[in-house]
């Protein structure tokens, strides 16, 4: 069994071209703070988040900005970022989430915000319908489909979710409504591989030419609590997450280790890690690394 390889001497290039090397690409996905934190809890928020934005930056890390995770009012970060992290880091290590969950005229200034300051890849997609607010447009791909007509140069990002129906997801992807030069996954696991294969089976087969960026859930715990209320939005496998955690005492990133070394001889070689702790996300995924270099 093949072992993943770090990317190296590409830290720094473009989103596309490190989707589509060969060796691995983690990506982390770290959510701006909630717009209802007190004022000085939000600036705390903020300044760990730049912090850790800074960190990823310095060694070459992609970062993903969400925008209305799991359907709360977040910050956005576009300005935040503009106005705090300064000239000095380099924003091509940076893709913003966009969610049709906006007004449309906001939707569409976005990207040119994000253009303009040196961002040069965005993730359009629908946003997660379960907090009722109304979508802009019906579809995300409609949505990013204005985009493209208005701004060429800027990478785009689609959605794919592997755990529902894996033939009818590719076919949305091959659609040339998709428009889109990459896609993100739901997050998927270890501990449910068979709609993985089939969706990659039929990504081969059906010849989907552009990159994916497979997701992977940071569980901290196996808390009943926290595993319900993370049900309501992913496909959670909190029997085997007890089993792992309790009966076999395996840590988090042991556990996150084991999803991408599954996926990576699948033959997925890009992802992205969901859920870190922000002020503690570079020693995470650094820990992470390190246990999935053991399993070897």
């Amino acid at each position: 069994m093949t072992a993943p390889t770090r990317a190296t001497g590409s830290a720094h290039a473009p989103l596309l071209e490190r989707l589509e090397d060969d060796r691995l690409f983690v990506a982390v996905e770290l959510r701006p703070p909630r717009q209802a934190l007190p004022r000085a809890q939000g600036m705390d928020a903020w300044i760990d988040t730049y912090h850790s934005i800074r960190k990823f930056a310095r060694q070459g890390t992609h970062v993903l900005m969400t925008d209305r995770a799991v359907g709360n009012e977040e910050e956005e970060n576009l300005r935040h970022l503009v106005v705090n992290l300064g000239s000095d880091v380099d924003r091509s290590c940076i893709t913003q989430i966009l969610t049709a969950k906006h007004s449309l005229d906001y939707c569409l200034q976005f990207p040119a915000r994000a253009l303009e300051h040196g961002f040069r890849s965005l993730l359009v997609v629908g946003g997660d319908r379960h907090d009722g607010i109304p979508r802009c447009v019906d579809h995300a791909y409609e949505l990013r489909r204005l985009i493209r007509e208005r701004h060429p140069r800027l990478v785009l990002g689609g959605w794919a979710n592997p755990l529902r129906h894996p033939l009818r997801q590719v076919g949305f992807i091959l659609d040339e409504k998709y428009c889109a030069d990459f896609y993100l996954t739901q997050v998927v696991s270890h501990y449910n591989l068979r709609p993985v294969e089939e969706f990659l089976d039929a990504a081969r087969v059906h010849g989907v030419q552009i990159p994916g960026l497979f997701g992977i859930f940071y569980y901290r715990s196996a808390s009943p609590a926290t595993l319900e209320a993370l049900s309501r939005f992913i496909s959670v496998p909190a029997t085997e997450l007890t089993r792992d955690f309790e009966d076999k005492k395996l840590d988090a990133d042991t556990i996150c280790a084991r999803s991408i070394q599954a996926l990576w001889t699948l033959g997925v070689r890009n992802f992205y890690i969901s859920n870190l702790d922000v002020g503690s996300a570079a020693r995470r995924l650094a820990s992470i690394l390190e246990r999935l270099e053991s399993l070897r």
